[in-house]
């Protein structure tokens, strides 16, 4: 079994940045991609931003030129920095890993909030 926690979320003026780090309980080398996802009260879980296990990244377009995600093998932790953050940016934000061993395995962590106010 994978866990994953996530941290830095909080509560930030619009304007201003945050930085989430999302902790593996295992290598990461071998993921086939790292994601974070967010969900924001009534609304579906989105993608915000996930980077493959080459490095290839990819973003919501609401979140491009402002959020950039990466990935530390060695430490086995994923971070996303935010800036310029507005308050539609306002969710739950979660970390997944997607694994393959065969099958595909995706995993989820608890989820951080992130609340930007106007």
């Amino acid at each position: 079994q994978v866990q994953l926690v996530e941290s830095g979320g909080g509560l930030v003026q619009a304007g201003g940045s945050l930085r989430l780090s999302c902790a593996v309980s295992r290598s990461i080398g071998n993921m086939l991609s790292m994601g974070w996802y967010r969900q924001a009260p009534g609304k579906q879980r989105e993608l915000v931003a996930v980077i493959s296990s080459g490095g290839t990244t990819n973003y919501a377009d609401s979140v491009k030129g402002r959020f950039t995600i990466s990935r530390d093998n060695a430490k086995n932790t994923v971070n996303l920095q935010m800036n310029s953050l507005k308050p539609e940016d306002t969710a739950v934000y979660y970390c997944k890993a997607v694994a393959v061993v065969g099958l595909i395995y995706n995993y989820w962590g608890q989820g951080t909030q992130v609340t930007v106010s106007s």
